[in-house]
């Protein structure tokens, strides 16, 4: 990560703040300056940085004072810091560790070390925040992320979207926190499979509530489906009480008091598998996935709904269900 990312350096030595800026301006860090702690923690709010490089020693106000302050601001209090520090000085590293700082360089630094610890832990704060807080996986905009970067390769991959079935009865019925319970087992199944049988390259993010994405490999898209629809099979039942499981379905009551009944919940996949430059843009393919979706939620069981397009179909293309628990084809 790097680009537009802003890195406010704050050290008293003027030599070290003209080495630092230049070379994080030739990675493409827009860099600001401070020559003491007074100005680091006011160049915070003005120059709001990305990431802070902060030197212990400095007159006046130190490295811990100006860290303090940081952490102690609602706006700043996750803003990753640095300390630069004196080469042998244990304590102040140790310290500044204690009071909240994510990385310390030793003085004199090595550049492709500064550097490295500067684009990882840049990128480490990128992905902490756009993190899914239930999950832990990445979110929206992770997700746009890595399908476009695909798109724009113009490399053939599977596309995947996970949504639990009747989610919203079960979660009324049982609470909130088995409800998170179910979205909690949903990213372990699909994190799971992916490692024992997708590929490194693959992709799980979260979108939202008990919707889910996974990017794969087109070859292997289709038995990664089927294998995220078994093992959900395989441990949905733990989610549901005995006597729930043995009735096959959750009594709830809706707004008019009145009692309905719904079948436990299952899983529905819908997985476009082969682009072939058919799509440009995610926004595309949100809307092919989303007509899949509404096809495999009509059906009372786990069921994968996947798109098939043949030489001499039509523009828009024939939507077939390639595999579900229920083997259904259409």
């Amino acid at each position: 990560m790097s680009g537009n990312a802003r890195i406010l350096v704050a050290d008293d030595d003027p030599h070290i703040r003209k080495i630092l800026r230049f070379l994080l301006e030739q990675e493409g860090f827009e860099v600001q300056t401070a020559e003491d702690g007074e100005e680091a923690w006011k160049s915070v709010a003005g120059f709001q940085p990305d990431l802070v490089l902060l030197d212990v020693m400095m007159p006046g106000m130190d490295g811990f004072a100006v860290l303090e302050i940081i952490r102690a601001g609602f706006e700043t209090a996750r803003l990753p810091v640095i300390l630069l520090t004196a080469k042998g000085e244990v304590q102040d590293r140790v310290k500044g560790l204690r009071g909240g700082a994510n990385d310390y360089i030793i003085k004199p630094f090595q550049p492709d070390e500064l550097l490295l610890r500067v684009t990882n832990l840049l990128e480490t704060t990128r992905r902490e925040r756009e993190a899914n807080p239930l999950t832990g996986l990445p979110g929206n905009r992770a997700i746009e992320r890595e399908i476009k970067r695909r798109l724009d390769a113009g490399v053939d991959f599977g596309l995947m979207y996970i949504d639990i079935d009747r989610f919203k009865s079960f979660n009324d019925f049982y609470g909130y926190s088995r409800g998170d319970r179910a979205i909690s087992f949903l990213a372990g199944v699909l994190v799971g499979c992916t490692q024992k049988f997708g590929s490194k390259q693959d992709f799980v993010g979260h979108v939202g509530g008990d919707d889910f994405v996974v990017v794969t490999e087109a070859a292997s898209a289709e038995d990664l489906a089927r294998r995220i629809i078994e093992e959900f099979d395989h441990g949905v039942g733990n989610l549901h009480e005995p006597e729930d499981r043995k009735r096959g379905y959750l009594t709830v009551k809706g707004r008019n008091g009145m009692s309905m009944r719904f079948p436990l919940i299952t899983l529905t996949v819908a997985l476009v598998d082969h682009m072939e430059g058919r799509y440009t843009h995610p926004a595309e393919l949100s809307d092919a996935l989303a007509e899949l979706k509404r096809y495999g939620k009509s059906k009372p069981f786990s069921v994968v709904v996947r798109e098939r397009r043949s030489a001499d179909s039509t523009a828009k293309g024939e939507l077939m269900v390639a595999a579900s628990t229920q083997h259904e084809d259409s």
